[in-house]
């Protein structure tokens, strides 16, 4: 796919600050078109305040976000459409059985019945959920309830896919389940990026970055990253430049 065909985005020297705490030090980040990018990082280190930031849920107290489609600049509004937003904490209704949700999104989208048939199927397939219509989203495991959360948001074919710790809490199959469901994403050509405090998940991102207290210290493609710091994982690179930061 050409990189220049999608939505990228450029963050450029963004600063936040929370009641006098600075919760971003000036952060540079590129997301590239049609890549999965990973925003890694334990518990406080900026990652969510950065993703909204992005989103135009908040406002930099400094620094600058830019929007491209297809190399075009274009402002937030141009795209925000076409983005699809995952939050840590989902709001799925327990009483609402997965199809009751499906059909509640379709609504909210104002999906044609056509292009919301052939994308329900196509997402109970993926997710493995077809058997499970019927079920109220408070009796799902913590996987499928994730799993739920995502397909709400691929209803509307999003061109930028952003998942706050989507894999935090979920045992390990659907840990791989749900990477499974990224990947085939990211084979659509659309744009990802995915906040995780899981090190092991860096690898599994077209590109990472790397941040703590919120300071951007190493981004990259993860096998050239780990080759280049002579690292053998990323939590052993993330201790070693965690502990170099000033």
């Amino acid at each position: 796919m050409n990189p220049g065909a999608g939505v990228s985005i450029s963050v450029k020297d963004v600063r936040k600050v929370f009641k006098k705490f600075p919760a971003l030090h000036g952060v540079s980040l590129e997301f590239e078109a049609g890549k999965m990018h990973g925003i890694i990082g334990p518990e406080g280190s900026g990652k969510t305040t950065m993703l909204r930031i992005v989103l135009g849920l908040l406002t930099p107290a400094e620094g600058s976000v830019a929007y491209f489609d297809g190399g075009r600049p274009v402002p937030l509004e141009a795209i925000r459409p076409s983005i699809a937003y995952m939050p840590q904490a989902q709001s799925l209704y327990a009483d609402l059985s997965i199809d009751e949700h499906l059909e509640f999104f379709r609504d909210l989208y104002s999906l044609p019945p056509d292009v919301y048939k052939k994308k329900r199927e196509e997402l109970l397939a993926i997710t493995r959920l077809a058997e499970f219509v019927d079920r109220p989203a408070g009796k799902l495991s913590g996987g499928m309830y994730k799993k739920l959360g995502l397909m709400c948001a691929l209803l509307r074919s999003p061109r930028v896919l952003v998942l706050d710790e989507p894999t935090t809490g979920v045992d390990p199959i659907s840990r791989r389940e749900l990477w499974a469901l990224l990947y085939h994403m990211l084979d659509q050509g659309i744009l990802i990026l995915v906040t995780t405090a899981y090190m092991d998940e860096a690898e599994r991102c077209s590109k990472v970055h790397l941040i703590e207290a919120g300071k951007l210290f190493i981004a990259g493609e993860p096998r050239v990253l780990l080759e280049q710091e002579g690292a053998r994982t990323f939590d052993e690179l993330f201790i070693r430049r965690a502990e170099a930061l000033p």
